[in-house]
């Protein structure tokens, strides 16, 4: 993935890049330095709370300030969710107080790095003896860009099937496994629904709760993609296929597509749960039932990593960016990796924290939670460009799987739609600058 990412570079030029992108992401190079360590002597970390996590992350930034008297940090709600997050970030980067250190998503970093707005951690790791060797490497390569890292691996997550397994037992199925292809999905839905009083055997959050990711590994399973890097590919004959599939599973009442998914399935509403690893420690606590978690569908890769990572603004004095990365190792820290990921279900993103004996002890007794360990290495790829790279492209592509599933329209047309519009936001912000 960030061969493919220098690769574009080398294309367009990285100061073309940054220019032209800005007015596209919204993200600007401004250099405001109020809010952090010049301004009121705090350095502020901007979150969204991931997982529900914001006591923990207080906890964290409390231990912090004990360590740190003379460097104390303050947590800031700074949006219900990544992108309300990356639009203040935005509006703070016009001109505003920025922060010492804010999450950036597997959507927004790359924007921000693109445009220069954030700072290449590599030197600062060094200069401040941060082991960049300990993070988990294919989770710290996913923010490579020109052989630089523009973010750290933080709440890190790949999509996770969750199954009833009371369900599944009286349903005559499998509770060791899920379904191993979503043609089997099909083939065992009709027995869930059944064995649970005609309740939906799978429910997946709609396009403005990500739908768009968890889609990519089914549209690979099928053989299909949203994009061949920067070609559209959403009406081959394969993307249909998959648009199809989808289609007919929520028509038949096997597949529901649900704003609140995780909670549909803890009460259980539904049987199963196409839901991000994140949610893993929640479920833990509010699931109504026992269940188990399970690759999604093959054949591999059927499922795409995500989540986000920690990324330091560019426009802040060197001395506050020393400060951050101190800080960002500290909350990724082995101890802090360890209880950060045992109680919200995100993978350990430190080497250090999976061999250690409390991590090692936990995932034998916690399998659930080795799930998404295990299928990082077995079933995971990146994402295509068309929803990560391409200004817009999540929002453009969940709204388009909510016209076929919640709308129930034409799957050609809508996937010809998306084709469209994505290869018009091609044609105006990033072909001129492949000259």
């Amino acid at each position: 993935m960030s061969v493919d990412r220098r690769s574009f570079i080398g294309l367009a030029g990285a100061s073309a890049a940054a220019l032209t992108l800005a007015a596209c992401s919204g993200a600007g190079a401004g250099s405001g330095s109020g809010g952090g360590q010049e301004g009121n002597g705090t350095l502020q970390f901007w979150s969204n709370h991931p997982g529900g996590s914001k006591e923990l992350e207080q906890a964290m930034i409390d231990a912090w300030n004990e360590a740190n008297p003379d460097t104390p940090a303050t947590l800031v709600s700074a949006g219900a969710n990544y992108e309300e997050l990356a639009q203040r970030v935005n509006a703070a980067l016009t001109g505003g107080d920025l922060p010492d250190v804010f999450i950036a998503s597997d959507v927004t970093w790359f924007n921000f790095a693109l445009n220069e707005a954030t700072t290449p951690l590599d030197d600062l790791w060094a200069e401040n003896d941060i082991d960049s060797d300990d993070i988990v490497d294919t989770l710290r390569e996913d923010y490579n860009f020109e052989d630089k890292h523009y973010g750290m691996p933080y709440c890190r997550s790949t999509c996770l099937m969750y199954f009833n397994t009371d369900v599944l037992t009286k349903a005559g199925l499998p509770t060791d496994r899920g379904p191993e292809t979503w043609q089997e999905f099909a083939e065992w839905a009709p027995k869930i629904v059944e064995a649970n009083d005609g309740k939906p055997a799978l429910v997946v959050p709609d396009g403005s709760n990500y739908l768009d990711w968890y889609f990519q590994g089914m549209i690979w399973a099928f053989g299909g993609k949203y994009s061949e890097e920067w070609e559209p590919t959403f009406t081959s004959a394969e993307s249909i296929e998959a648009g199809t599939f989808l289609q007919e599973q929520v028509r038949a009442g096997h597949i529901a597509i649900d704003a609140n998914a995780a909670n549909t399935f803890a009460i259980g509403e539904a049987s199963g749960l196409l839901e991000s690893t994140g949610s893993l420690g929640g479920l833990n606590d509010t699931a109504s039932a026992p269940f188990h978690t399970t690759y999604l569908p093959g054949p591999a890769p059927a499922c795409a990593t995500g989540g986000a990572g920690l990324a330091i603004p560019a426009g802040i004095s060197d001395e506050r960016k020393a400060i951050a990365v101190k800080f960002m190792d500290f909350l990724t820290s082995t101890e802090n990796t360890i209880t950060f990921t045992q109680a919200t279900g995100y993978m350990p993103v430190r080497k250090s924290a999976l061999e250690h004996p409390d991590e090692v002890a936990y995932l034998q007794e916690n399998p659930n939670a080795q799930t998404a360990i295990d299928q990082l290495a077995e079933n995971t790829a990146p994402q295509d460009w068309a929803r990560v790279f391409v200004p817009g492209g999540g929002a453009r592509i969940g709204g388009g799987l909510d016209r076929i599933t919640i709308g129930d329209e034409d799957v050609q047309t809508v996937f010809q739609a998306l084709s469209d519009e994505t290869q018009e936001v091609i044609e105006r912000d990033i072909e001129p600058l492949l000259g």
